[in-house]
């Protein structure tokens, strides 16, 4: 008896060895494999028995077929993941093939509607129907879009390939999450940046991209995406972090008339809605609302770009603009869009006439890009007081203290034209290559002028013109994990109409600065280099660090004593206003005369406080940044 229940022991253990450990050793091989299933009808969605339904890697590398049951089910199990194409099959009938991208752990549903009669029997439909219950209903704005077509010679830049190393682009080619109606956005920024001026306000100068030395700070939180439906389109970006109060200052139009545009818009980087018409030429775009600037090269997010801060033309240049984009395309690689907008890196108008512009992209393939930008008609200065400021006479007098009374501005009547091309071109390209993957380089000009109202764009001490160029090499290796970049320019600016104000005692461009004042006649030569380092691990995050040097002809960046006068600060405690002269004892004082260049005030003698400014700055930075 004993060796009896000793022998079916051994019998059971045998049993499963042979008939269960088979199934445990395939599921842990299968843990990392996919599905495909689906059920085959036909036009009256009545089951179709016996189709023969076949699967093959797109690469050749795996083939599988079945036969669909009689309630028209059919499906594949222990995919590989990767891009397969399935077929139906029903003699005397045509074929339907789909392309179905299958994912590790999960199971894509793929339907089939087969032209021919309805032969099936009822009690096959109803089984249809069963199976088509129990199987998920996701509704059809929530779908995953239609996969495109294996060639797509109307797309615009469908067929030019891997355009995401351009500067200004982001990496990835397809979203990480996408449906019809809604394709979702996140972005991150976060940075460490020292100043080895070391102000002792932590304060970096003339810079959009850095802002706070020797502190962690975060650059940049976006939420968005863009929304699609029959047509319909519109995107936005929210917008926080130190991004949400710092462009908003760079931009003097909110000092006209009533109402916060600041406080409007101040979350918002990009929020816009329009029509699109796929039947028109290559498409056909109109949106109107905020949308970000072209100008420049770099793009308004540092995730997209080469180096995190860039130099002067595009740092100088607008980020947005607010009004009606127009996007045309008449072939797939060339976009014509013009632009009717409120101004230059405006809220709202400044005087009269709104802002005219338009780009010209071309992508002819995938290792050349060239971009005209041109801007025109605007009125883009801001018209203080009864609308006149000095120029002339002393060149360094603040707005509103001329020395020469009988030379005046009328800012109401100045229009501008500005011109920004560019061009990148990529030279070496072996993406699998461990060692150099990828070299690139980039080059931007920018010329520009004010005239009218007293300024000129080419003669006289009251000029107004505005000429820079930037140029970047980039080598990246490892696969493209890794990049350099190494670039720079320069700006020369007599008139100071693009300079950034610096923020000397809460300055913004709607109060100015008497510290640094930006009237024609008044030169301002910069160049800046920078050297970048980048380690991308995947398409959606980036670490960086960088240093860069920056020169200027006229003291303009901090120096250790900051540019916040000690007995101010964010509260405004000691009462001095960014328009006015600070006192060391506190309040404000007005112009009184001048000695030179240096003014005399009601201050009183020896109490006047002014910045530490420099020539020269070196910034070193660190951070990380993600986008999905």
């Amino acid at each position: 008896m004993h060796v009896r229940k000793h022998l079916l022991r051994c019998l059971v253990s045998l049993t499963v060895a042979v008939v269960v450990a088979p199934h445990i050793l395939a599921a842990d091989v299968a843990a990392s494999a996919g599905a495909i299933v689906g059920v085959v009808t036909n036009a009256s969605s009545s089951a179709v028995a016996h189709a023969t339904v076949t699967a093959k890697k797109a690469d050749g590398s795996s083939f599988r077929a079945t036969l669909s049951g009689v309630d028209g089910l059919y499906a594949f199990a222990d995919l590989p993941p990767g891009s397969w194409s399935i077929t139906a099959h029903v003699d005397g009938t045509p074929d339907v093939s789909v392309s179905v991208t299958v994912a590790a752990d999960a199971a894509a549903r793929t339907d089939f509607v087969l032209a021919i009669p309805n032969a099936a029997t009822p009690a096959a439909a109803t089984a249809a129907t069963a199976v088509a219950a129990m199987l998920p209903n996701v509704p059809e704005a929530l779908q995953s879009p239609d996969p495109a077509p294996a060639v797509d010679n109307y797309t615009p830049l469908a067929n030019d390939g891997d355009i995401g190393w351009m500067n200004g682009n982001t990496r990835e080619t397809t979203p990480i999450f996408d449906t019809k109606f809604f394709t979702p956005e996140v972005r991150f920024d976060t940075n460490y940046l020292q100043d080895f001026n070391n102000p002792a306000d932590h304060t970096i100068v003339g810079s959009t991209e850095e802002f706070r030395s020797g502190e962690f700070q975060i650059e940049q939180v976006s939420l968005g995406g863009n929304f699609h439906w029959h047509n319909v389109q519109a995107r936005f970006l929210s917008m926080l972090g130190l991004f949400a109060v710092t462009t908003p200052r760079n931009d003097a139009s909110a000092g006209v008339g009533q109402w916060d545009l600041n406080g409007a818009y101040k979350y918002m980087s990009e929020g816009n809605a329009g029509y699109h018409w796929d039947n028109i030429g290559h498409g056909l775009n109109v949106d109107a609302g905020i949308f970000v600037s072209y100008i420049g090269l770099f793009s308004y997010y540092n995730f997209d770009n080469w180096t995190y801060q860039p130099s002067f033309v595009s740092s100088n240049t607008p980020w947005f603009f607010n009004g009606l984009r127009i996007q045309y395309w008449p072939t797939q690689d060339l976009k014509i869009e013009p632009w009717l907008i409120n101004g230059w890196q405006s809220y709202a108008k400044f005087n009269q006439h709104p802002g005219f512009g338009g780009q010209i992209l071309w992508i002819p393939n995938e290792n050349l890009k060239m971009v005209f930008n041109s801007y025109s008609l605007g009125q883009d200065n801001l018209s203080s007081g009864n609308g006149y400021s000095c120029n002339g006479g002393n060149p360094n007098a603040p707005i509103g203290t001329c020395t020469n009374t009988g030379n005046y501005i009328n800012w109401a009547h100045v229009q501008r034209i500005h011109e920004d091309d560019s061009l990148l071109y990529k030279y070496y390209d072996n993406k699998a290559s461990d060692g150099i993957s990828r070299m690139a380089f980039s080059l931007t000009w920018d010329a520009g002028c004010e005239s009218g109202g007293g300024t000129s764009c080419s003669r006289g001490a009251d000029k107004e013109t505005f000429l820079g160029v930037m140029a970047y090499d980039r080598t990246w290796w490892g696969q493209n994990k890794y990049a350099v970049t190494l670039g720079g320019g320069f700006i020369n600016n007599p008139g100071r109409y693009l300079a950034l104000l610096p923020p000397i005692n809460g300055a913004t461009a709607p109060s100015g600065s008497p510290y640094f004042t930006e009237n024609p006649g008044q030169k301002l030569f910069q160049w800046d280099t920078q050297l970048n380092f980048q380690y991308m691990p995947s398409d959606w995050i980036t670490w960086w660090t960088e240093g860069t040097f920056r020169h200027s002809d006229v003291p303009y960046w901090s120096g250790q004593g900051g540019v916040t006068p000690p007995t101010n600060g964010n509260s405004n405690p000691g009462g001095q206003q960014p328009n006015e002269f600070a006192c060391t004892t506190g309040g404000s004082g007005t112009v009184t005369g001048f000695t030179g260049n240096t003014p005399s005030t009601t201050c009183g003698p020896g109490n006047t406080w002014f910045p530490d400014l420099r020539t020269r700055e070196f910034i070193w930075g660190a951070g990380v940044m993600v986008k999905f």
